[in-house]
């Protein structure tokens, strides 16, 4: 069942193994992917009735994808210049406070 879930949710969410893969720009992939939460948004609050779960479900949604697009541009930062969080260290290279 754990990998059932780990397959389905890359299948979906990583856009290396989606279908997604297939479009060469990755803004675009991005925008797609916006555009379809902002769809199944739109489709739960329907479902559920209510016009007023719609903007709590968008809002959620653009929390999520927020949060993983934070996570994603920290991951690719700390790869390609670690460099920059150099500056939150709080000792010197010494040992010492600064």
């Amino acid at each position: 069942m754990k990998t059932f879930v780990y397959d389905i949710w890359n299948f979906v969410f990583n856009h290396e193994t989606s279908p997604l893969r297939h479009i060469p720009d990755v803004a675009t992939r991005h925008y797609v992917l916006q555009a379809l939460a902002l769809m199944w948004a739109t489709v739960f609050s329907v479902a559920i009735g209510s016009y007023t779960v719609f903007g709590i479900s968008v809002l959620g949604h653009a929390v999520l994808i927020a949060a993983a697009a934070i996570t994603v541009a920290t991951y690719s930062t700390a790869a390609v210049k670690p460099q920059m969080f150099a500056r939150f260290a709080s000792r010197r290279i010494d040992g010492e406070h600064e």
